[in-house]
């Protein structure tokens, strides 16, 4: 089948990140006991065997892949804390006194990679850029004004409006009806803070695993007996940190989670004074759409990221990337003649509840379900599962055994993705029709 007219030259469909950071491959022989396994190499497991192993915990961390071949390498790098998890819904689920405290943990996920990549020295091209949120109606720009106040006081940080006829101090583009800046939000080169926070931790004397797949996790007296595809393994604790990939091996874990895949393009290099113009302040950016767009420059300024969600049926990169194109050329028409290098996709997970979660269940540990906002999220309830294991939390996390809810019947198939996908899309584009101008 001949190339699509919009793939540049050498298209590639793996994340144009691992130009710069490919997975690390950790060939460490599987050694027949630790005091605590980590099943999952990304952000949360990382963060997690890191905190354990500096405590001088005997750690193993295990993957089915390479060490961040997952969403910990794939996703748009774009830094938040408590941005979702100020949304008010909370209130109605668990109330005023619950909703606080997951504010406030919220907010310190942002604290705590900002610390960590401080404290380790970790080169990912990490800055302070703030976010731009765009309205996708007025409707939208209006209930953000109301939120903002709320959202100050959580983060502390600036929160500002942007009313439409400021917009373009803030994207080179008129499609939206204004939007609220967050200051207190960040960018980072992914797949370089999993393969520096992977290199902290086998400094720090934990043992990393690649290709061991975990088959099997039993209970024995004393702990647990981890079966995976390089051995087995014997452990006094077990966290699983699978997240968007959560297997059949934790059914409890998978009945709660919903994978989606999202998708991501990267522009060929673009002249720095069409970037400067699309971006005038290096922002990151997403919207409120139901199925939002997220987007950026690349941390060297030259290309333009573009995320969302393409099809809420499994495709492929190829399918998917003249779909984002359209997207991105809807809220900068100038970009029409843009080839893209890059195409890729990754599993992130949702929960029912909007939520993530972590907790214990039958002596397991976990932490996952970040809705597609977990890099500062998931290293933070990585570190708060370590904290927890080693008896060291000076009070209970937020996240920490909040009902986990399910569905009847659901086994972790999402079946119903492209139906409630399509209702959602529908519902953009009638929001949107009903905000023209009369």
């Amino acid at each position: 089948m001949a190339a699509h007219p919009l793939f540049a030259e050498g298209f590639k469909t793996t994340p144009y990140w691992w130009e710069a950071a490919s997975p690390a491959r950790f060939d460490a022989a599987l050694p027949d006991r630790a005091d605590v396994v980590v099943v999952g190499g990304g952000y949360a497991g990382l963060n997690c065997a890191l905190t354990l192993a500096r405590a001088g915990t005997g750690v193993v961390v295990v993957d089915a892949a390479e060490i961040g071949w997952g969403a910990s390498s794939r996703n748009g790098g774009m830094v938040s804390g408590g941005m979702k998890v100020s949304d008010p819904k909370i209130e109605k689920l668990y109330g005023a006194e619950v909703a606080r405290g997951i504010r406030e943990d919220g907010w310190s996920s942002f604290a705590h990679i900002e610390d960590l990549i401080r404290r380790e020295g970790i080169d990912c091209d990490y800055v302070r850029s703030g976010r731009f949120v765009g309205a996708h109606t007025p409707d939208d720009y209006a209930a953000m004004a109301a939120r903002a106040p709320k959202l100050r006081e959580v983060t502390g940080a600036v929160v500002e409006m942007i009313p439409p006829e400021r917009q373009r101090e803030e994207i080179g583009s008129d499609y939206y009806y204004g939007g609220m800046v967050v200051e207190g939000t960040g960018a980072l080169h992914p797949a370089k803070y999993v393969r520096g926070l992977a290199q902290r931790v086998a400094e720090a004397g934990a043992t990393l695993c690649s290709h061991a797949r975990v088959e099997g996790i039993v209970r024995e007296a004393g702990g647990f007996v981890v079966k995976t595809t390089r051995g087995t393994i014997h452990a006094r604790e077990v966290m699983a940190a699978t997240n968007g990939y959560t297997g059949t091996v934790t059914p409890w874990l998978r009945r709660r989670l919903i994978p989606v895949g999202s998708y991501i393009i990267a522009t060929e290099p673009l002249p720095p004074e069409v970037t400067r113009r699309l971006s005038p302040k290096g922002r990151m950016f997403s919207d409120s759409k139901k199925v939002l767009y997220y987007f950026r420059l690349s941390p060297d300024g030259t290309r333009v990221l573009f995320g969302g969600r393409a099809s809420f049926r499994q495709t492929t990169p190829e399918a998917a990337g003249p779909v984002l194109h359209r997207f991105m050329t809807g809220v900068w028409p100038e970009l029409a003649e843009t080839k893209i290098t890059h195409s890729w996709t990754g599993n992130v997970a949702f929960t029912f509840d909007m939520v993530p979660h972590m907790g214990v269940h039958e002596g397991v540990h976990y932490a996952m379900g970040c809705q597609g906002s977990g890099v500062a999220m998931a290293s933070y309830l990585g570190n708060q599962v370590a904290l927890k294991i080693l008896g060291r939390t000076n009070r209970p996390c937020a996240f920490d055994g909040l009902p986990f809810p399910t569905r009847p019947l659901y086994r972790g198939s999402p079946w119903f993705l492209p139906i409630v996908g399509s209702w959602y899309r529908l519902s953009d584009r009638m929001a949107r029709w009903r905000a023209r101008p009369q």
